[in-house]
This record gives C-alpha cells, sequence and structure tokens, in this order.
C-alpha cells in the first residue's frame, strides 16, 4: 500500500517511503492521532510511524463518533489491511490496545496479512478486563480522565474544554464500558506488554494476562511512571525500548510464553 494515497484512518506525520518496516499507532479513549508525533518523530530512520485517527476527533470531528468495538474495528480493519507492503506492528494504549487487538484478529480471520508483533500498553489483559458505566455520568468521567493525567492539567482547566471534549469521551468510555473481548488463544502474533509502575489501572497481573490472548511469545515491560507513563519523562525510555524491539531479528528472551 502506498502512503501517499490519502486515508482518512491513518496520520503519518514524517513519511519515510524508504522505510524497512512500519508501526500503527492506537490511541487512547478520548484520545487522537497527534498525541502520538513526539514519538512517530523519535524513531529510528528505517522505522516509518503512522497513527490510526478515529472519527469525531481533530480534522475528522464532523464525523460521529463509535460507540461500540465492532462499528469501530470493522472499517478500520478493512483500511489498514492494505498496508502489506512491508511488515508492520501495532502499538495500542489504553482503549487503544483492546482496539489494536481487535485488528489483529480480524485481520487474521479475514485470510489478511497480520502484524509482526501486537503492543499493548496500560490495558489489562481481556481476561482482567471489566465492564464500566462511567460514561453514564460526566461528572465521574471527567473526574475519570483528570485522575489518569492523558491530558496535561493546565489544558482541563480552560474554559469551555470540558463541554468540547466530553461528548468524545463519553463514546470512547460507552464502547470501552460495554465491550466484552474473546478470551481464547485465537491469535497467533508475538505480543508486548507495557505498563507504568504506578498505573492504577493495571499491575503485573492484569498486564501478565495478556499471555493467555496468543498462542505465540509474550513478554512484560514496565516504565516508570502512571497510566499515562508514555508521555512523561519514561517516554525516552520507551523510545529506546522500541528501537531495540523493532531491530531485533529474533524474539527477546525470558519473556513469558503463552
Amino acid at each position: 500500500m502506498s502512503t501517499d494515497v490519502p486515508n482518512p484512518w491513518l496520520r503519518g506525520y514524517f513519511p519515510r517511503p524508504g522505510a524497512a518496516r512500519r508501526i500503527v499507532f492506537f490511541p487512547h479513549g478520548g484520545g487522537a492521532a497527534s498525541f502520538y508525533r513526539p514519538l512517530l518523530r523519535d524513531l529510528p530512520e528505517d522505522v516509518e510511524g503512522m497513527v490510526v485517527q478515529y472519527p469525531g476527533r481533530e480534522d475528522r470531528m464532523g464525523e460521529p463518533c463509535c460507540t461500540d468495538m465492532p462499528g469501530l474495528v470493522e472499517p478500520l480493519a478493512k483500511a489498514l489491511a492494505g498496508l502489506d507492503d512491508k511488515p508492520v506492528w501495532f502499538f495500542g494504549h489504553s482503549m487503544g490496545a483492546s482496539v489494536a487487538h481487535e485488528v489483529a484478529r480480524l485481520l487474521g480471520s479475514a485470510g489478511e496479512a497480520l502484524p509482526e508483533r501486537l503492543i499493548v500498553s496500560g490495558r489489562p489483559g481481556p481476561a482482567r478486563q471489566r465492564p464500566d458505566d462511567k460514561y453514564l455520568d460526566d461528572e465521574r468521567l471527567w473526574a475519570d480522565v483528570c485522575r489518569l493525567g492523558g491530558t496535561d492539567a493546565r489544558l482541563l482547566r480552560m474554559p469551555g474544554l470540558r463541554e468540547v471534549m466530553l461528548p468524545v469521551l463519553r463514546a470512547d468510555y460507552r464502547l470501552v464500558g460495554g465491550y466484552r473481548p474473546a478470551t481464547g488463544r485465537d491469535l497467533a502474533v508475538p505480543v508486548s506488554v507495557c505498563y507504568g509502575t504506578e498505573d492504577p489501572e493495571v499491575d503485573a497481573a492484569d498486564a501478565a494476562a495478556w499471555a493467555d490472548a496468543t498462542s505465540a511469545h509474550t513478554e512484560l515491560t514496565a516504565f516508570p511512571g502512571a497510566h499515562f507513563y508514555l508521555r512523561g519523562p519514561a517516554r525516552d525510555a520507551l523510545t529506546h525500548w522500541l528501537a531495540r524491539r523493532l531491530h531485533a531479528h529474533t524474539d527477546p528472551a525470558g519473556g513469558n510464553r503463552g
């Protein structure tokens, strides 16, 4: 697939047509493609980063948000099916981890090329995910957004921002809250699991549960920080970790195997 062809689902801020491989990032709930711009900029020169842009945010603001997982991942999987001109990895954080997982499952069931590796971040394994109804209460929802720290606290205090953000947040929280993941090992893709050591949403046992989602190799890596460790001081460590994994020719030793 030529990345010069416009794709409403993908943003590539730093095109690298000669790159040896590609990594696709899936944003968190309430997040947009631009969140990953700094991480894409710092990828190795032989790796092209692309980010999924969900409907209802940034340059897709005029489109309705998806409120259920099938409504999001089915068209997204079709949009990503053409990324088979070079090896591709998936990286999803929080809600994005589940979206990336479901897209990989759909690609596999459709006989399309699978990602070489699935990286899931800040999300419990499928068997340890639980339904949630925060989307029914704006106060609870907003308090959760503030608690997790995905948005700069100074921005959260800006007049009117809450009203702008709430429709997208309600949709994404509803999507995650009503999602019932499959719990079988129907994926044969190596999985790397990342989480913050101070994350109130994911502990080591939650992260390790991803081993039950694949028949391939899994590994766990903890980074200093909370749920959004990847936008804090640990971002450099994550960038170096990604570079090492992307350039490795074999799976890292010492991980957990499912």
